[in-house]
């Protein structure tokens, strides 16, 4: 940010921000552009700062003038416009008054602004975001040394808008979610809170992701130095924060980025190619340099100035197809359907911050095949961290939906993602997504009664929690809600009066400590060297076996998938070691909301190979559950 004193003639408002800004090489754009409280020249004030190439006027608008034409002036041929205000400064509301050529004029919202009104109102606002104290340094030191790809990831994905209300509908804030949502989540065990979008957009009917202000921390839930507070305080409770991000397209209201300066500036010219018919919003264009400076620049501008570990990137299939949508395409200058500029958007925002920030997590919501998404850059791939596991997710939620007298014929649902689960650095969804839109919820989805239900519910979280990848779960999974999600609304916490509930959330609550405690489950999660599959193929008796192992050789666990409610009596799974195995889980156990009351406490191994080990265990699988077994004194092996 701009320093206290600086002069926007002489230092950061300068030719050379100019020349990079317009080359797509200005990475930090938001410390000169928008509204900077400042000194100039002896005088208290605000300096304005606007890209606007195609315009022919810009005045500022404000509370400050009766929103009338304050005038700004032209910055050469760089398309960037300039004004400094005296005598204004934190909480001043102001718009551009935008002339276009043919002397039609209308009024803009700042694509840089800090702050924004309260929907349905859409002036900006200035905001200072200088002098907050952040005490986070040991969470980022330990965030450096951390390797992203071994440690336990474990993401509760959030709506602020309907993880509680207060009771006459009005928004929690981000104080009220300091002092609630941030001790939840701690208790339950979760290593990172997601965020879906928190910048500024007005209808909360899209969730955040059709936005108009990309610098501008919505005004629903607080200021920006209480978001900051907000991290700043899950950071001091050893909890990481993913913020969702949009870059693939915005919304068309009328005061935001749509054809801001009376001519397509942030979007394609191309209507086939800016138009997204599926979602009524418009794709940037991928190809101008001042998109990239605009959206690199954002992209650090939440991973530095408010400290954010990782950003989930949305609808990224969008960005490297240019027949995604439906309707009419344009295909690139090879006759393909591969959007060029965006690919090479996206390899240079993962590279700017890799070199930026190293240990932020970049994460591709990418639903298709597209290859190497996790990939370096230098070889060939876009560089993100990881990509959530789309295919995974629609196989294991269409098993789950069967009735289990039908499952044996769709048995590979389990199985097919050991095919490709290691060509990726995957994260296991089960998001928002999925229990919206007259999906259901994740209970309903469960055939059977409602005994049956929870316990398919129960198999399917540790299933999913003991598969290879990373995990991240939407709230109110956790507390089994019968309701979708109502994103108007708090989530089901009248269900928790109820035992069900609340030995449901018990037990994702300890499904989660046990995923944080053993490595085997974490540690080894990219390649085949963190699992043996034991039986992928009893499909008759819709049996799934395998074992997860860390790194040292003691780390493992036997994990026994029973995936029909019909209990299976001497199952026999191979053991690497000779000697004694305790049970860590069993999902059907009465204090998580089945019908065992007691838990096989050990077992002891068998001299007879099975499944290509040199050992067994003898078990009882119970009726839809997952067993989960570990080495407790065994022999021949090496730690």
């Amino acid at each position: 940010m701009a320093t206290k004193k600086e002069d926007p003639k002489k230092s950061w408002n300068t030719e050379l921000n100019h020349y990079l800004f317009n080359t797509g090489a200005h990475h930090r754009s938001y410390e000169f552009m928008g509204a900077q409280v400042m000194e100039f020249e002896g005088k208290q004030g605000v300096q304005f700062t606007v890209w606007a190439p195609h315009a022919k006027e810009v005045f500022l608008a404000g509370d400050f003038n009766d929103w009338g034409y304050g005038q700004m002036f032209p910055q050469g041929t760089t398309g960037i416009w300039t004004a400094f205000i005296e005598g204004i400064g934190e909480g001043a509301l102001y718009k551009y008054r935008i002339r276009r050529h043919d002397g039609h004029e209308f009024l803009k919202s700042d694509p840089y602004a800090f702050g924004s009104e309260l929907r349905p109102k859409t002036a900006s606002v200035v905001r200072d975001l200088r002098g907050f104290t952040w005490t986070d340094s040991t969470w980022r030191a330990k965030s450096k040394r951390r390797n992203a790809l071994s440690a336990p990831m474990n993401i509760y994905e959030v709506h602020l808008g309907s993880w509680k209300r207060h009771w006459d509908g009005r928004f929690f804030s981000f104080t009220e979610y300091m002092a609630e949502l941030i001790p939840y989540v701690k208790d339950m065990g979760y290593t990172h809170i997601e965020l879906l979008p928190i910048m500024e957009h007005p209808l909360d009917d899209s969730w955040g992701y059709q936005i108009t202000g990309y610098y501008s921390v919505t005004s629903r839930y607080g200021q920006p130095k209480e978001l900051m507070a907000f991290i700043n305080e899950c950071h001091n409770q050893d909890l990481g924060v993913i913020l969702d991000w949009v870059p693939a397209h915005f919304c068309r209201d009328a005061h935001g980025l749509y054809q801001f300066d009376g001519t397509p500036t942030f979007e394609y010219q191309d209507p086939n190619k800016a138009t997204n018919n599926r979602w009524g919003t418009t794709h940037f264009d991928f190809g101008k340099p001042q998109v990239h400076s605009f959206l690199i620049s954002n992209a650090l501008f939440w991973l530095e100035i408010f400290h954010a570990d990782g950003l989930r990137v949305d609808a990224v299939s969008s960005m490297l197809y240019l027949d995604y949508d439906d309707g009419p395409w344009t295909p690139n200058i090879y006759g393909g359907n591969t959007n060029l500029e965006g690919v090479d958007f996206l390899k240079k925002l993962n590279q700017a911050v890799a070199a930026n920030r190293p240990d932020a997590l970049m994460i591709a919501e990418e639903s298709t095949a597209f290859p190497l998404i996790t990939h370096p850059v230098e070889k060939g791939g876009l560089g993100f961290t990881f990509k959530w596991n789309m295919g995974w997710m629609n196989d294991i939620l269409r098993y789950f939906a069967l009735d289990p007298l039908y499952r044996k014929n769709h048995h590979n649902l389990i199985t097919f993602s050991f095919m490709y689960v290691f060509s990726e650095r995957y994260i296991l969804p089960m998001s928002h997504d999925e229990v919206v839109h007259g999906k259901s919820s994740l209970l309903n989805k469960m055939p059977g009664d409602e005994k049956m239900k929870f316990q398919g519910l129960r198999t399917l979280m540790a299933y999913m929690m003991t598969h290879p990848g990373k995990k991240i779960s939407f709230m109110g999974n956790e507390l089994a809600q019968w309701m979708e999600w109502r994103f108007r609304e708090g989530l089901e916490w009248v269900g928790l009066q109820h035992e069900s509930h609340r030995k449901h959330q018990q037990y994702i609550k300890t499904l989660n400590e046990i995923y944080q405690n053993y490595k085997c489950f974490s540690e080894v999660d990219t390649s085949y060297d963190g699992i043996d599959i034991l039986d992928a193929d009893n499909k008759n008796e819709s049996l799934f076996t395998f074992i997860r192992k860390g790194k040292n050789p003691r780390d493992f666990a036997v994990v026994i998938c029973n995936f029909t409610p019909v209990q299976r009596d001497h199952v026999r799974v191979g053991v690497p070691y000779e000697g004694q195995y305790e049970e860590l889980l069993n999902t059907e156990l009465q204090e998580y909301g089945g019908s065992w009351a007691y838990s096989e406490k050990t077992y002891q191994s068998i001299p007879e190979p099975v499944n290509h080990q040199d050992h067994a265990l003898e078990v009882i699988a119970p009726p839809l559950s997952v067993l989960i077994i570990k080495p407790k004194r065994i022999k021949g092996v090496k730690s």
